[in-house]
């Protein structure tokens, strides 16, 4: 088990995080059915106030706790550094979700070591559900433990993905459907990567991939995944790091499937 840094209270490491995704959570509800002021970021990508309220809130909380640990935040920045302790949070992930009323988003709070990911939470308010893991311990939804589907062939399985803010990215999304297709039941697209990797963990997936993330898209994903017992590598088939900028989150089987179908396409051939 991780050996946490002391937090200014004494109360435990996954205590705290848990309470910043639960005051995260409640705000995200109460906003959701107000009106919203949208501002665009890039094409298809959007910020609201409300993903401004919740990373102040979050923030505040940890920085009481752990004053000396720095923050990577969406909305606010930072370093991500493999030195030492770094909090990484994406106040809510899915954000042109929330802001088109669609009931599928989730906040994203890691903690990472020496750039390995120690502790990860994806906190869905609409749902109830929150997925959370500790290194070496497991990964849980709503304190029960989930692993990775056991079905060994994609045939028989569902793709997860969400589609690139990068056009380029998009088009090599779809080239990797059709490069499958039909060799799945079915596809799906979610608008939340943080919920994407969580549902994958939980054997609602089988496969979940994505051009392109930020390392606080993908960092509570990352443990949650490998903890349930999936593989989570880059393009080129490399174990994902906070830094990967394309992933592949599956069970054992379903990863060298998907990486045998798709050895030839444009996606996985891109340098990393």
């Amino acid at each position: 088990m991780t050996d946490f840094p002391r937090s200014s209270s004494g109360r435990n490491t996954i205590d705290i995080a848990m309470e910043a995704a639960g005051y995260a959570g409640t705000i995200l509800l109460r906003r959701f059915s107000e009106s919203k002021n949208i501002k665009m970021k890039g094409r298809g990508n959007v910020v609201t106030e409300t993903d401004l309220e919740v990373e102040v809130v979050v923030k505040e909380i940890l920085k009481k706790e752990y004053p000396e640990i720095p923050i990577l935040a969406e909305e606010s920045g930072g370093h991500l550094s493999n030195e030492g302790w770094l909090w990484i949070i994406d106040p809510l992930d899915g954000t042109r979700n929330f802001a088109s009323n669609i009931p599928h988003f989730a906040t994203v709070i890691a903690l990472a070591h020496n750039g390995e990911v120690q502790l990860g939470i994806t906190h869905d308010p609409i749902r109830n559900e929150t997925f959370h893991s500790l290194k070496g311990l497991g990964a849980f939804l709503n304190g029960q433990s989930i692993s990775v589907s056991d079905e060994e062939s994609l045939a028989d399985g569902i793709l997860g993905l969400d589609l690139s803010y990068d056009d380029q990215g998009g088009a090599y999304s779809l080239d990797i459907i059709k490069s499958i297709w039909p060799g799945m039941q079915t596809a799906r697209i979610f608008g939340s990567a943080a919920l994407g990797l969580s549902y994958l963990a939980a054997g609602r997936l089988h496969v979940f991939f994505h051009h392109k993330l930020e390392p606080w898209d993908q960092a509570s994903g990352l443990l949650i995944v490998e903890e349930a017992g999936g593989l989570v590598t880059d393009r080129a088939g490399n174990r994902a790091r906070l830094a990967s900028d394309g992933i592949i989150a599956a069970s054992p089987h379903a990863h060298a499937e998907f990486m045998a179908l798709t050895k030839q396409s444009a996606w996985r051939g891109e340098t990393v």
